[in-house]
């Protein structure tokens, strides 16, 4: 008989912010299973009589390498769930950025996500924003600058010591200037929360650990959004407005438009050639604006939208390398251009059979 893992969330700090029914469920349980002990509302449920059970050294035994530690956990709440009905707590919401409650649920049919409490209500309250702005929640771990909206709040999840939050500045800076504002906040919402608000470049000048630590980082102004594709957009848009827009590409065409193309492009072939950098990076620049003049013109003429233009060649691209993205060998040069070759050719059959 298959029994059920039941999953609880502890709440984003105190045992007073946990809801009744969470509460009661982990006072009624003979054990209750711990991802990590470490958080303020087990030693209150301790007082209480709660029995726990942590996975805290796990965390050792693999030496600290999560994705060992989160499957470790895993196979060992299965193997338990092989006689008896369990309970096993996370901190948070169980469905809030807890990979080992998602690993559960890819790998065992009877997980019940009973629910909790996340942080992020009690950190909007803190930090006196509304998401209905918009917002991104992301994680420490898997922080990636290209999927960064400077237009939006950004919380990050995880910031807990100096080596981690050195290398979420670092990432962040790619994208912000060095002295933006920024929230450190532990512990949202409980008796021991803190909030403090520092430049960007100084959010890793602490020491110990902080389990609990988030940061937030508000959204830039529009003129400050300067490594966002979608601001560039945004200027073209208001160049080319037919009413207040600029008055020589708004008597512009497509065609019209071939030879300042053709101009920049050879702009930019030189500076490639000789090797001058910042050139390099400023004619690539003038060229991009000449292709956006060209889509915002397709646009105006119904023709076609930019967003097309992104679809096409995304899914082109994601076509054409099979040997990248679906284990196709292709470890040659030669191996990839008759690769290339096969799959143009199965493209050509394809359009002329749909014409």
């Amino acid at each position: 008989m298959m029994h059920s893992i039941n999953v609880v969330g502890l709440g984003p700090g105190d045992k007073d912010q946990m809801p009744v029914k969470i509460e009661k469920m982990i006072k009624e349980a003979a054990v209750v299973y711990l991802r990590t002990a470490d958080h303020p509302a087990v030693n209150e449920l301790k007082t209480d009589g709660v029995r726990f059970e942590s996975f805290d050294h796990l965390y050792e035994e693999n030496d600290q390498d999560f994705e060992k530690v989160y499957t470790a956990i895993v196979d060992h709440l299965i193997k338990l769930a092989e006689d008896k009905d369990i309970v096993y707590a996370v901190p948070g919401h169980p469905m809030v950025a807890e990979k080992t409650v998602k690993d559960l649920m890819k790998n065992y049919s009877k997980v019940n996500i009973v629910g909790g409490k996340s942080f992020l209500d009690d950190l909007f309250q803190s930090v006196q924003v509304d998401p209905v702005e918009g917002f991104q929640l992301l994680d420490s771990f898997d922080l990636n600058q290209d999927t960064l909206n400077t237009d939006q709040h950004v919380i990050i999840m995880q910031v807990f010591n100096a080596l981690m939050a050195g290398e979420v500045k670092l990432t962040l800076m790619e994208k912000y200037p060095d002295d933006h504002k920024v929230a450190v906040i532990d512990a949202a919402g409980s008796r021991q929360e803190k909030i403090e608000w520092l430049p960007l470049y100084e959010i890793d000048r602490f020491e110990g650990v902080y389990n609990l630590r988030s940061l937030y980082v508000p959204p830039l102004e529009l003129d400050e959004q300067v490594t966002s594709l979608s601001t560039l957009q945004h200027y073209i848009d208001r160049v080319t407005d037919a009413d207040k827009g600029d008055a020589w590409i708004k008597e512009q065409t497509p065609k019209s438009l071939i030879r300042y193309l053709r101009e920049e492009t050879e702009e930019l072939i030189a500076a490639i050639e000789k090797d001058d950098s910042d050139n390099w990076m400023e004619e690539l620049g003038d060229v991009l604006v000449q292709l956006l003049y060209q889509t915002s013109r397709a646009e105006k003429e119904g023709l076609f939208t930019f967003e097309d233009v992104l679809e096409t060649v995304n899914r082109k691209i994601r076509r054409r390398h099979p040997h990248v993205f679906d284990g196709v060998k292709a470890t040659t040069a030669e191996e990839v251009d008759a690769l290339w070759q096969k799959i143009k050719a199965e493209e050509k059959r394809d359009k002329d059979e749909t014409r």
